[in-house]
């Protein structure tokens, strides 16, 4: 287990390298055109070859190090370094165009907001002044209506008597003056049902504005960050950009030398086994390996006849030895005590044939003289 982990991790860390490389140069190629849009195909295919050229010259570096020219490993060093700053711009490039195109809808959403609250406190203004006027005519209603109620003259005869009349002349002043206001306060009545009417039209296209604003639920996480650090957005964008490119593409460098690491680690575990696997045939003549080979053979051939033994013990396949299999084991022992007494046997095969003699004995002696083989 220990030996299938150690090979398999130089492929997970490699298919992590090529995983974050490929995101890398996908950021890098978009954002670069973007900054040259005017040659925008042009620019990703060199961007795209200049980025597979950078993961080529990092695997180069690490394994020829040693091997290359000075100047040349100097100069690759270099390229290598450039190379990564040009993937970062690119995509910080790409990051920060994302991040204007949202910030730009949102912009716009605000100032549409902005334009209608204009609008709404230009209607509530003329609503106000309306309404006053509207007062004003009230209260100037009610007076016209006390005056008419009160149009009357008095005066003291030739005899003293106290004459009172109904002047004429006043009340069709005061019953003009009347019909006036009545008709302005209609207008006015009028024009404030429109303007309420548009600020409430003005809300609704507030509050829709507001709700359709998908790029306010974007930016949400950064205007709470503007107003709990008291940075602007723009300044707040710009670090965490700058966190970002300087940790992607430094990374994918990393991994790639890293992968590059681990499968020399796992070839150089190989070429040991392999140097000690032919270490050891070298110290062997013919005669040892004929010997060697010998042995492995009698083994096999002897552990084949034991099973077979053991296949013969148990005649009706029944699981179990009962007692005319008993026998059998029973003789089986004894024509291993007597096979025990060749001298000439190999340390090998007397053990083993010592081991089948008490296992033998050990299964005769089970409760029932029942030997069990499950």
């Amino acid at each position: 287990m220990k030996e299938s982990k150690s090979k398999i991790l130089p492929f997970i860390i490699a298919l992590s390298a090529l995983s974050v490389s490929a995101s890398a140069a996908f950021y890098s190629v978009s954002g670069l055109s973007k900054l040259f849009a005017g040659a925008s195909t042009q620019v990703m295919i060199m961007a795209g070859s200049l980025e597979v050229a950078k993961l080529v010259i990092a695997s180069l570096l690490y394994q020829y190090w040693g091997i290359l020219n000075k100047t040349l490993r100097t100069y690759l060093s270099i390229a290598t370094v450039i190379l990564v700053l040009i993937t970062s711009m690119g995509i910080y490039g790409y990051l920060s165009a994302a991040y204007q195109e949202t910030a730009t809808k949102s912009l716009n959403a605000d100032a549409q907001v902005t334009l209608l609250e204009n609008k709404k406190q230009n209607f509530i203004q003329q609503r106000d002044l309306y309404s006053k006027e509207k007062d004003n005519l009230i209260q100037g209603i009610t007076q016209l209506q006390s005056g008419l109620a009160n149009n009357k003259t008095s005066f003291v005869d030739k005899k003293g008597n106290l004459i009172q009349s109904i002047s004429n002349v006043n009340r069709k002043s005061f019953e003009k003056q009347l019909d006036n206001s009545n008709i302005r306060q209609s207008e006015i009545s009028a024009k404030l049902d429109v303007i309420n009417d548009s600020i409430f039209k003005l809300d609704t296209q507030i509050i829709e504005t507001k709700t359709t604003n998908n790029s306010a639920s974007e930016l949400g996480p950064l205007k709470y960050l503007s107003s709990l650090t008291g940075a602007s957005m723009d300044k707040i964008i710009n670090y965490l950009l700058l966190v970002i490119i300087f940790v992607f593409d430094p990374l994918a460098i990393a991994l790639v030398i890293a992968a590059n690491f681990a499968f020399e680690q796992t070839k150089i575990k190989e070429d040991k086994i392999l140097k000690s696997f032919n270490d050891f045939n070298k110290h062997l003549d013919e005669d040892d390996l004929k010997d060697w080979d010998n042995t492995l053979l009698d083994g096999l051939e002897e552990d084949l006849a034991l099973q077979q033994e053991f296949d013969i013990l148990d005649i009706n396949k029944d699981g179990i030895v009962d007692d005319e299999e008993r026998v059998i084991a029973q003789n089986r022992i004894n024509n291993i005590e007597n096979e025990l007494q060749n001298t000439s046997l190999s340390g090998w095969r007397s053990n083993k044939l010592r081991q089948e003699a008490e296992e033998l004995r050990q299964r005769i002696i089970k409760d029932d003289n029942i030997i069990d083989y499950n």
